[in-house]
């Protein structure tokens, strides 16, 4: 005989003296525990099917243990973002072993039938005041005017393009990043990138020594001192 029921918000297929490993509940170890919510049943002789459950039928079960599952390596990455997130978990489970399947005679759980809360007062009364007149929203501030980074000795349209969608777009940004973190973000681009001397020359950029940094570019080879 076996009985297929929900459990903990999963549906199983469950027979007698099966261990069966749910979501984690708030039952005491040791302490037994009764699911209603019985969506099959099969004797070896008929199939009953619920609509959604069987009336009466119920799996009872024994809590052996609670404990945590296998640890699940989550990682997330955005191309060209330079974004790298990895995290760890591990799911709450309980071990509980099958006792009996009951197909009829069985009492609903109480715990599977939660009281639906009253509606509160104070919920009625805003809905019947008037309605205060909403603030006006302040106006979004204008983003600083992106820079001309292909004024940087090396840098072309397509790595230019690329450092602004990483939210470098002006010669500022690019001189507060590292050529770590530049090479980084432009990895995906076809090329052999020097990034060496981009930060310092994004400064002499923003400060506006545009001779200066014009003597300097002459000295380059595609950013490479």
């Amino acid at each position: 005989m076996y009985a297929i029921v929900e459990m903990a918000g999963q549906q199983f297929k469950v027979a007698k003296d099966q261990k069966v490993y749910v979501h984690r509940l708030q039952t005491e170890e040791g302490k037994k525990v009764t699911f209603d919510n019985v969506l099959l049943l099969d004797d070896g002789k008929n199939v009953t099917i619920g609509a959604p459950a069987i009336d009466g039928a119920a799996v009872e079960a024994k809590v052996i243990k609670h404990l945590r599952g296998d640890k699940v390596i989550v990682f997330h990455k955005k191309r060209r973002k330079g974004y790298r997130k990895k995290n760890g978990h591990r799911q709450s489970l309980t071990e509980i072993v099958i006792e009996s399947i009951v197909a009829k005679g069985a009492k609903k759980s109480k715990v599977a039938e939660p009281k639906k809360a009253a509606p509160k007062k104070e919920a009625a009364a805003k809905v019947e005041a008037p309605k205060a007149e909403a603030p006006k929203k302040a106006a979004p501030k204008k983003s600083a005017k992106a820079d001309d980074l292909k004024k940087i000795e090396g840098i072309g349209p397509k790595i230019a393009s690329t450092l602004v969608e990483a939210g470098i777009a002006t010669f500022a940004d690019l001189a507060k990043s590292t050529p770590e973190k530049i090479s980084e973000i432009i990895s995906e681009v076809r090329g052999n990138h020097v990034t060496d001397t981009w930060p310092a020359q994004a400064k002499l950029a923003a400060d506006g020594k545009w001779d200066e940094l014009k003597k300097w570019q002459d000295e380059l080879d595609g950013g490479k001192a």
